[in-house]
Protein backbone atom coordinates (compact mmCIF):
# COMPACT_ATOMS: atom_id res chain seq x y z
CA UNK A 1 0.00 0.00 0.00
CA UNK A 2 2.81 2.43 0.87
CA UNK A 3 4.47 1.80 -2.49
CA UNK A 4 1.19 2.58 -4.24
CA UNK A 5 0.78 5.82 -2.29
CA UNK A 6 4.41 6.78 -2.92
CA UNK A 7 4.02 6.25 -6.69
CA UNK A 8 0.83 8.31 -6.64
CA UNK A 9 2.45 11.17 -4.74
CA UNK A 10 5.46 11.16 -7.05
CA UNK A 11 3.11 11.37 -10.03
CA UNK A 12 1.23 14.25 -8.42
CA UNK A 13 4.48 16.06 -7.67
CA UNK A 14 5.76 15.68 -11.24
CA UNK A 15 2.53 17.00 -12.77
CA UNK A 16 2.21 19.83 -10.24
CA UNK A 17 5.67 20.83 -8.94
CA UNK A 18 4.07 23.46 -6.74
CA UNK A 19 3.45 23.17 -3.90
CA UNK A 20 6.08 20.86 -2.40
CA UNK A 21 4.66 18.50 0.22
CA UNK A 22 5.59 15.63 2.47
CA UNK A 23 4.42 12.22 3.67
CA UNK A 24 4.85 10.93 7.22
CA UNK A 25 4.25 7.29 8.16
CA UNK A 26 3.14 5.72 11.43
CA UNK A 27 6.69 4.45 12.07
CA UNK A 28 8.04 8.03 12.06
CA UNK A 29 9.69 7.84 8.63
CA UNK A 30 9.16 10.75 6.25
CA UNK A 31 9.30 11.34 2.50
CA UNK A 32 9.48 14.57 0.56
CA UNK A 33 8.02 15.56 -2.81
CA UNK A 34 9.24 18.71 -4.53
CA UNK A 35 11.69 21.38 -3.48
CA UNK A 36 11.28 24.22 -1.02
CA UNK A 37 9.13 24.82 2.03
CA UNK A 38 6.46 22.15 2.43
CA UNK A 39 2.88 23.37 2.06
CA UNK A 40 1.51 20.34 3.89
CA UNK A 41 2.44 16.93 5.25
CA UNK A 42 0.10 13.97 4.83
CA UNK A 43 0.39 12.00 8.07
CA UNK A 44 -0.68 8.35 7.86
CA UNK A 45 -0.97 7.69 11.57
CA UNK A 46 -1.82 3.98 11.29
CA UNK A 47 -1.27 1.21 8.69
CA UNK A 48 -5.05 1.09 8.23
CA UNK A 49 -4.97 4.67 6.91
CA UNK A 50 -2.94 3.52 3.92
CA UNK A 51 -5.59 0.92 3.13
CA UNK A 52 -8.30 3.56 3.48
CA UNK A 53 -6.63 5.83 0.93
CA UNK A 54 -5.76 3.20 -1.68
CA UNK A 55 -8.68 0.79 -1.47
CA UNK A 56 -11.61 3.03 -0.53
CA UNK A 57 -11.03 6.27 -2.41
CA UNK A 58 -12.61 9.51 -1.18
CA UNK A 59 -14.87 7.64 1.24
CA UNK A 60 -11.90 6.00 2.92
CA UNK A 61 -9.84 9.18 2.94
CA UNK A 62 -12.66 11.20 4.51
CA UNK A 63 -13.38 8.57 7.15
CA UNK A 64 -9.69 8.24 8.01
CA UNK A 65 -9.41 12.00 8.45
CA UNK A 66 -12.54 12.12 10.62
CA UNK A 67 -11.30 9.43 12.97
CA UNK A 68 -7.71 10.68 13.16
CA UNK A 69 -6.15 7.65 11.43
CA UNK A 70 -4.97 10.22 8.91
CA UNK A 71 -4.00 13.82 9.55
CA UNK A 72 -2.82 16.81 7.54
CA UNK A 73 -0.26 19.23 8.91
CA UNK A 74 -0.27 22.54 7.08
CA UNK A 75 -2.59 23.65 4.30
CA UNK A 76 -5.47 21.19 4.06
CA UNK A 77 -6.90 22.89 0.98
CA UNK A 78 -3.62 22.46 -0.92
CA UNK A 79 -3.86 18.73 -0.33
CA UNK A 80 -7.54 18.53 -1.25
CA UNK A 81 -6.83 20.39 -4.51
CA UNK A 82 -5.16 17.20 -5.74
CA UNK A 83 -8.50 15.38 -5.59
CA UNK A 84 -9.39 16.42 -9.13
CA UNK A 85 -6.16 14.94 -10.53
CA UNK A 86 -6.82 11.97 -12.88
CA UNK A 87 -4.48 9.73 -10.89
CA UNK A 88 -6.47 10.36 -7.70
CA UNK A 89 -9.78 9.78 -9.44
CA UNK A 90 -8.51 6.33 -10.40
CA UNK A 91 -8.56 5.32 -6.72
CA UNK A 92 -11.99 3.72 -6.73
CA UNK A 93 -13.84 1.98 -3.96
CA UNK A 94 -14.44 -1.72 -4.47
CA UNK A 95 -17.43 -3.03 -6.38
CA UNK A 96 -18.95 -4.35 -3.14
CA UNK A 97 -18.52 -1.03 -1.35
CA UNK A 98 -19.89 0.83 -4.38
CA UNK A 99 -22.96 -1.42 -4.37
CA UNK A 100 -23.50 -0.73 -0.67
CA UNK A 101 -23.11 2.99 -1.26
CA UNK A 102 -25.58 3.03 -4.15
CA UNK A 103 -28.08 1.02 -2.10
CA UNK A 104 -27.78 3.62 0.65
CA UNK A 105 -28.17 6.44 -1.85
CA UNK A 106 -31.33 4.90 -3.27
CA UNK A 107 -32.75 4.54 0.22
CA UNK A 108 -32.05 8.26 0.73
CA UNK A 109 -33.94 9.36 -2.42
CA UNK A 110 -35.85 12.54 -1.67
CA UNK A 111 -39.40 11.33 -1.48
CA UNK A 112 -41.75 13.47 0.58
CA UNK A 113 -41.11 11.25 3.62
CA UNK A 114 -37.37 10.76 3.19
CA UNK A 115 -36.68 14.45 2.44
CA UNK A 116 -37.62 15.33 6.01
CA UNK A 117 -35.08 12.89 7.41
CA UNK A 118 -32.36 14.03 5.00
CA UNK A 119 -32.87 17.73 5.78
CA UNK A 120 -33.00 17.22 9.52
CA UNK A 121 -29.78 15.18 9.39
CA UNK A 122 -27.92 18.34 8.37
CA UNK A 123 -29.98 21.36 9.39
CA UNK A 124 -31.35 20.32 12.77
CA UNK A 125 -27.95 20.15 14.44
CA UNK A 126 -29.07 23.14 16.49
CA UNK A 127 -29.30 26.86 15.85
CA UNK A 128 -26.57 27.47 18.44
CA UNK A 129 -24.14 25.48 16.28
CA UNK A 130 -24.80 27.49 13.11
CA UNK A 131 -24.78 30.78 15.03
CA UNK A 132 -21.12 30.18 15.83
CA UNK A 133 -19.94 30.58 12.23
CA UNK A 134 -22.69 31.99 10.01
CA UNK A 135 -23.32 35.72 9.67
CA UNK A 136 -25.88 37.60 11.79
CA UNK A 137 -28.71 36.85 9.33
CA UNK A 138 -27.98 33.08 9.59
CA UNK A 139 -27.63 32.82 5.82
CA UNK A 140 -26.20 29.42 4.87
CA UNK A 141 -25.54 29.98 1.17
CA UNK A 142 -23.10 31.78 -1.11
CA UNK A 143 -22.57 35.47 -0.36
CA UNK A 144 -22.11 38.14 -3.04
CA UNK A 145 -18.77 39.92 -2.67
CA UNK A 146 -19.16 43.33 -4.21
CA UNK A 147 -16.05 45.52 -4.17
CA UNK A 148 -17.41 47.44 -1.17
CA UNK A 149 -18.07 44.34 0.97
CA UNK A 150 -15.57 44.04 3.79
CA UNK A 151 -17.40 41.53 5.99
CA UNK A 152 -19.45 38.38 5.58
CA UNK A 153 -22.48 40.26 6.94
CA UNK A 154 -22.16 42.88 4.21
CA UNK A 155 -21.68 40.26 1.50
CA UNK A 156 -24.76 38.28 2.55
CA UNK A 157 -26.84 41.46 2.57
CA UNK A 158 -25.44 42.24 -0.90
CA UNK A 159 -26.54 38.77 -2.05
CA UNK A 160 -30.08 39.37 -0.85
CA UNK A 161 -30.12 42.76 -2.59
CA UNK A 162 -28.78 41.19 -5.79
CA UNK A 163 -31.61 38.65 -5.74
CA UNK A 164 -34.24 41.30 -4.98
CA UNK A 165 -33.11 43.27 -8.03
CA UNK A 166 -33.21 40.19 -10.22
CA UNK A 167 -36.75 39.58 -9.00
CA UNK A 168 -37.70 43.23 -9.62
CA UNK A 169 -39.35 43.29 -6.19
CA UNK A 170 -41.91 45.98 -5.39
CA UNK A 171 -44.16 46.73 -2.43
CA UNK A 172 -47.13 44.39 -2.37
CA UNK A 173 -45.43 41.59 -4.31
CA UNK A 174 -46.20 38.07 -3.16
CA UNK A 175 -42.94 36.14 -2.69
CA UNK A 176 -42.59 32.41 -2.10
CA UNK A 177 -39.21 31.16 -0.81
CA UNK A 178 -38.74 27.40 -1.24
CA UNK A 179 -36.14 26.13 1.21
CA UNK A 180 -35.99 29.43 3.06
CA UNK A 181 -33.48 28.39 5.73
CA UNK A 182 -33.52 30.76 8.70
CA UNK A 183 -35.59 33.31 6.77
CA UNK A 184 -32.86 35.79 5.88
CA UNK A 185 -34.09 36.48 2.35
CA UNK A 186 -37.72 36.84 3.44
CA UNK A 187 -36.77 39.25 6.20
CA UNK A 188 -34.61 41.36 3.86
CA UNK A 189 -37.27 41.49 1.13
CA UNK A 190 -40.04 42.41 3.59
CA UNK A 191 -37.93 45.01 5.38
CA UNK A 192 -36.55 46.71 2.28
CA UNK A 193 -39.18 46.11 -0.39
CA UNK A 194 -42.46 45.72 1.48
CA UNK A 195 -43.33 42.30 0.10
CA UNK A 196 -45.68 39.70 1.51
CA UNK A 197 -44.68 36.09 1.44
CA UNK A 198 -44.25 32.57 2.71
CA UNK A 199 -41.13 30.50 3.17
CA UNK A 200 -40.97 26.72 3.38
CA UNK A 201 -38.46 24.55 5.22
CA UNK A 202 -38.31 20.99 6.53
CA UNK A 203 -36.06 21.95 9.44
CA UNK A 204 -37.87 22.40 12.75
CA UNK A 205 -34.95 24.43 14.10
CA UNK A 206 -34.96 26.78 11.12
CA UNK A 207 -38.73 27.27 11.17
CA UNK A 208 -38.80 28.20 14.84
CA UNK A 209 -35.85 30.59 14.55
CA UNK A 210 -37.18 32.28 11.41
CA UNK A 211 -40.65 32.99 12.77
CA UNK A 212 -39.25 34.27 16.06
CA UNK A 213 -36.97 36.64 14.14
CA UNK A 214 -39.79 37.82 11.87
CA UNK A 215 -42.02 38.50 14.88
CA UNK A 216 -39.24 40.39 16.66
CA UNK A 217 -38.82 42.63 13.62
CA UNK A 218 -42.56 43.21 13.28
CA UNK A 219 -42.66 41.48 9.90
CA UNK A 220 -44.82 38.50 10.91
CA UNK A 221 -47.41 37.50 9.67
CA UNK A 222 -46.88 39.60 6.52
CA UNK A 223 -44.05 37.15 5.89
CA UNK A 224 -43.91 33.81 7.67
CA UNK A 225 -42.24 30.41 7.49
CA UNK A 226 -44.04 27.07 7.40
CA UNK A 227 -42.70 23.61 8.18
CA UNK A 228 -43.65 21.91 4.92
CA UNK A 229 -42.14 20.10 1.97
CA UNK A 230 -42.05 22.07 -1.29
CA UNK A 231 -44.62 19.63 -2.67
CA UNK A 232 -47.04 20.87 0.01
CA UNK A 233 -46.63 24.56 -0.83
CA UNK A 234 -49.82 26.38 -1.70
CA UNK A 235 -51.00 29.83 -2.69
CA UNK A 236 -50.50 32.23 -5.57
CA UNK A 237 -47.34 34.31 -5.96
CA UNK A 238 -45.85 36.65 -8.53
CA UNK A 239 -42.27 36.23 -7.29
CA UNK A 240 -40.33 33.05 -6.53
CA UNK A 241 -36.93 32.38 -4.98
CA UNK A 242 -35.11 29.26 -3.88
CA UNK A 243 -31.62 29.60 -2.38
CA UNK A 244 -29.43 26.57 -1.71
CA UNK A 245 -32.30 24.11 -1.57
CA UNK A 246 -32.33 22.59 -5.05
CA UNK A 247 -29.25 20.51 -4.19
CA UNK A 248 -31.59 18.44 -1.98
CA UNK A 249 -34.25 17.76 -4.61
CA UNK A 250 -32.60 14.86 -6.47
CA UNK A 251 -32.58 14.64 -10.28
CA UNK A 252 -35.45 12.16 -10.40
CA UNK A 253 -37.68 14.86 -8.87
CA UNK A 254 -36.68 17.85 -11.02
CA UNK A 255 -39.86 17.70 -13.08
CA UNK A 256 -41.90 17.53 -9.88
CA UNK A 257 -40.10 20.58 -8.49
CA UNK A 258 -40.57 22.79 -11.55
CA UNK A 259 -44.15 21.71 -12.14
CA UNK A 260 -44.94 22.62 -8.54
CA UNK A 261 -43.12 25.92 -8.98
CA UNK A 262 -45.17 26.77 -12.07
CA UNK A 263 -48.41 25.90 -10.27
CA UNK A 264 -47.64 28.48 -7.56
CA UNK A 265 -46.95 31.34 -9.95
CA UNK A 266 -49.19 33.87 -11.63
CA UNK A 267 -48.76 34.66 -15.35
CA UNK A 268 -45.68 36.84 -15.99
CA UNK A 269 -44.23 35.92 -12.56
CA UNK A 270 -40.46 36.16 -12.07
CA UNK A 271 -38.29 33.61 -10.24
CA UNK A 272 -34.65 33.02 -9.32
CA UNK A 273 -33.18 29.61 -8.56
CA UNK A 274 -29.87 29.85 -6.66
CA UNK A 275 -28.13 26.47 -6.52
CA UNK A 276 -24.77 24.74 -6.42
CA UNK A 277 -24.18 22.77 -9.60
CA UNK A 278 -21.71 21.22 -12.02
CA UNK A 279 -20.75 21.86 -15.66
CA UNK A 280 -20.94 18.14 -16.41
CA UNK A 281 -22.50 15.25 -14.54
CA UNK A 282 -20.02 13.53 -12.24
CA UNK A 283 -20.08 10.59 -9.88
CA UNK A 284 -21.59 11.21 -6.47
CA UNK A 285 -19.07 11.68 -3.68
CA UNK A 286 -19.79 8.78 -1.32
CA UNK A 287 -18.31 10.56 1.70
CA UNK A 288 -20.44 13.70 1.26
CA UNK A 289 -23.69 11.83 0.67
CA UNK A 290 -22.99 9.46 3.57
CA UNK A 291 -21.98 11.97 6.23
CA UNK A 292 -23.10 15.46 5.16
CA UNK A 293 -25.94 15.54 2.63
CA UNK A 294 -27.82 12.23 2.33
CA UNK A 295 -29.87 12.39 -0.84
CA UNK A 296 -27.85 15.32 -2.14
CA UNK A 297 -27.16 15.80 -5.86
CA UNK A 298 -25.56 18.68 -7.80
CA UNK A 299 -27.31 19.43 -11.10
CA UNK A 300 -25.93 20.52 -14.45
CA UNK A 301 -27.54 23.41 -16.30
CA UNK A 302 -28.89 20.99 -18.89
CA UNK A 303 -30.53 18.86 -16.21
CA UNK A 304 -32.36 21.94 -14.93
CA UNK A 305 -33.16 23.65 -18.23
CA UNK A 306 -35.24 20.87 -19.77
CA UNK A 307 -37.72 20.30 -16.89
CA UNK A 308 -37.84 24.07 -16.34
CA UNK A 309 -38.97 24.57 -19.92
CA UNK A 310 -41.30 21.59 -19.86
CA UNK A 311 -43.09 23.19 -16.89
CA UNK A 312 -43.80 26.31 -18.96
CA UNK A 313 -41.07 28.41 -17.37
CA UNK A 314 -38.72 30.52 -19.51
CA UNK A 315 -35.03 30.74 -18.60
CA UNK A 316 -34.05 34.38 -19.11
CA UNK A 317 -30.64 34.74 -17.45
CA UNK A 318 -27.86 32.60 -15.97
CA UNK A 319 -25.06 33.84 -13.71
CA UNK A 320 -22.23 31.75 -12.26
CA UNK A 321 -20.94 33.10 -8.93
CA UNK A 322 -18.32 30.36 -8.44
CA UNK A 323 -15.51 32.49 -6.92
CA UNK A 324 -17.94 34.13 -4.51
CA UNK A 325 -18.62 30.77 -2.84
CA UNK A 326 -14.94 29.97 -2.36
CA UNK A 327 -14.50 33.22 -0.45
CA UNK A 328 -17.72 32.65 1.52
CA UNK A 329 -16.49 29.23 2.62
CA UNK A 330 -13.14 30.65 3.71
CA UNK A 331 -15.04 33.10 5.93
CA UNK A 332 -17.09 30.25 7.41
CA UNK A 333 -13.95 28.17 7.98
CA UNK A 334 -12.24 30.98 9.87
CA UNK A 335 -15.27 31.45 12.12
CA UNK A 336 -15.70 27.70 12.59
CA UNK A 337 -12.07 27.27 13.64
CA UNK A 338 -12.37 30.21 16.03
CA UNK A 339 -15.11 28.25 17.82
CA UNK A 340 -13.78 24.71 17.33
CA UNK A 341 -13.45 24.09 21.08
CA UNK A 342 -17.11 24.96 21.61
CA UNK A 343 -18.11 22.65 18.76
CA UNK A 344 -15.93 19.84 20.17
CA UNK A 345 -17.41 20.25 23.64
CA UNK A 346 -20.89 19.76 22.24
CA UNK A 347 -20.38 17.21 19.45
CA UNK A 348 -16.95 15.65 19.94
CA UNK A 349 -13.63 15.80 18.09
CA UNK A 350 -14.71 13.52 15.24
CA UNK A 351 -17.56 15.92 14.41
CA UNK A 352 -15.09 18.84 14.34
CA UNK A 353 -12.83 16.99 11.92
CA UNK A 354 -15.79 15.94 9.77
CA UNK A 355 -16.99 19.51 9.37
CA UNK A 356 -13.47 20.87 8.85
CA UNK A 357 -12.98 18.37 6.05
CA UNK A 358 -16.39 19.17 4.51
CA UNK A 359 -15.97 22.96 4.58
CA UNK A 360 -12.44 22.88 3.18
CA UNK A 361 -13.25 20.33 0.48
CA UNK A 362 -16.22 22.48 -0.54
CA UNK A 363 -14.01 25.58 -0.76
CA UNK A 364 -11.53 23.73 -2.96
CA UNK A 365 -14.36 22.54 -5.21
CA UNK A 366 -15.27 26.14 -5.99
CA UNK A 367 -11.73 27.48 -6.19
CA UNK A 368 -10.07 24.83 -8.36
CA UNK A 369 -12.57 22.05 -8.99
CA UNK A 370 -15.75 21.53 -10.97
CA UNK A 371 -18.28 23.02 -8.54
CA UNK A 372 -20.34 26.02 -9.64
CA UNK A 373 -22.90 28.40 -8.12
CA UNK A 374 -25.72 29.16 -10.52
CA UNK A 375 -28.38 31.85 -10.29
CA UNK A 376 -31.04 31.12 -12.90
CA UNK A 377 -33.64 33.79 -13.55
CA UNK A 378 -36.85 32.60 -15.18
CA UNK A 379 -40.37 33.82 -15.90
CA UNK A 380 -43.77 32.26 -16.32
CA UNK A 381 -44.62 33.49 -19.79
CA UNK A 382 -42.74 35.86 -22.05
CA UNK A 383 -44.30 39.19 -20.99
CA UNK A 384 -42.86 39.54 -17.50
CA UNK A 385 -41.67 43.10 -17.92
CA UNK A 386 -38.05 42.25 -17.10
CA UNK A 387 -35.58 44.97 -18.16
CA UNK A 388 -33.77 44.39 -21.45
CA UNK A 389 -30.32 44.72 -19.86
CA UNK A 390 -28.60 43.95 -16.54
CA UNK A 391 -27.98 47.62 -15.74
CA UNK A 392 -30.69 47.61 -13.04
CA UNK A 393 -28.65 45.09 -11.06
CA UNK A 394 -25.64 47.35 -10.69
CA UNK A 395 -26.93 50.94 -10.65
CA UNK A 396 -29.27 52.92 -8.41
Amino acid sequence: MIETIDRLLQQLSRSRPEPPFGLKLWDGSERRYGQGKLAFVLDLCTPEAAVDVVARGSLGFGEAYMTGRLDVQGDLQQLLAFESHPAVRELHISALQKAKFMAGYLRARNSAKRSRENVRHHYDLGNDFYRLWLDESMTYSCAYWRDDCATLEEAQEAKHEHLCRKLQLEAGDRLVDIGCGWGGMLAYAARNYGVEGVGYTLSTEQCQWANERLRAEGLHPRVRVELKDYREAEGEFNKFVSIGMFEHVGKEFYSTFFEKTASLLTPEAIGVLHTIGKDVETQLDPWVTTYIFPGGYLPTVAQMAEPLGNAGLLLTDLENLRPHYGRTLDEWIARFEAHRDEVAARFGEEFVRMWRYYLNASAVGFKTGGTRLYQITFTKGINSGLPWTRECLYTG
